[in-house]
């Protein structure tokens, strides 16, 4: 009932015993905080919470153009109401190193097991679009250096994401990789890959974790769990998976809506009424609200 029983800080350590341990953890990308419970309910391993998603909900493109504070909110929301760890796209840290530090801090009060942030330029694109830029080394460092600093929790994830592939190549990936890691990066998220090589070339170059992000219509081929397990990947992301799944169903009701006029033809695609209020745990409420009227309070 009401949210998570594990603390925020509980989760983080879980997580991170469960990362060291080397096996490959399942992050699909949570859209609110009901999904966030299903994911829950499915045995994935992780919630994973995308700045394209946080965008979309507001109905913006992914450009830069959300806040920290927007990002926070939103992250705990989801956060809370799972035993799970979730890890939120933190962009480029929403400013300059001072502000990552906000941004980190910020974090791990909502409640958040990690973050990732990027060495794109602002305004930032999606990582799966031509047009891209990244800062240069020097500044993609100071970020990373600046959110392991300011982290107050150990086992809070500061994953450095790079871009640097589909601008100039995968040795520049590597190195760059390399070089954030030294800076402090506890695991590396290398975008837009091309090929299961490469993935393999990565974090064979590395001591920590990759993470293969499985992105839908992105540069990346949509490997399996198997094959990326076997390329060395030790963590990946579904990160707008389910909104799409989510929206296209809402279009083809709206669909039918419009050609019928009404939504018999749809209701076996829906979810029953039943599964919400169990997922929810409708019972678990009217149980506490039952418990609290029913006491009867002495002379």
């Amino acid at each position: 009932m009401l949210y998570s029983q594990t603390p925020a800080h509980e989760k983080r350590r879980l997580f991170r015993e469960r990362l060291g341990s080397g096996e490959l953890l399942r992050f699909p990308g949570a859209f609110n905080p009901l999904s966030a419970t299903l994911i829950e309910r499915k045995g994935f391993d992780g919630v994973y919470i995308s700045g394209a998603v946080l965008s979309a909900d507001l109905g913006l493109p992914d450009i830069g153009l959300t806040t920290l504070t927007e990002v926070a909110q939103r992250a705990a929301q989801i956060a809370r109401v799972t035993e799970l760890p979730a890890i939120v796209d933190a962009d480029t840290g929403f400013g300059e190193p001072m502000n990552v530090a906000r941004t980190v801090q910020t974090l791990e009060d909502a409640g958040l097991a990690g973050a990732h942030i990027e060495d794109q330029v602002n305004p930032k694109r999606c990582g799966h679009l031509d047009g891209k830029e990244v800062v240069d080394e020097h500044t993609a460092l100071r970020r990373i250096r600046a959110a392991v600093d300011a982290r107050r929790d150990a086992d809070f994830l500061i994953m450095a994401r790079t871009d640097i592939r589909a601008i100039d190549g995968l040795d520049a990936a590597v190195d760059r990789a390399r070089a954030l890691v030294d800076a402090g990066a506890d695991a590396v998220f290398p975008e837009a890959m091309r090929d299961l090589s490469e993935f393999e070339r990565v974090a064979s170059a590395l001591d920590v974790p990759v993470l293969a992000n499985m992105t839908e219509f992105g540069k990346s081929d949509l490997f399996t769990v198997d094959q990326l397990r076997d390329a060395g990947v030790r963590m990946v992301i579904w990160p707008v998976s389910l909104l799409r799944m989510a929206m296209g169903a809402a279009g083809r009701a709206l669909d039918t809506l419009v050609d019928e006029g009404a939504l018999g033809s749809r209701l076996g695609e829906m979810q029953h009424r039943a599964d919400l209020y169990d997922l929810i745990d409708y019972q678990g409420y009217d149980r506490f609200d039952a418990g609290i009227f029913d006491v009867e309070i002495p002379r």
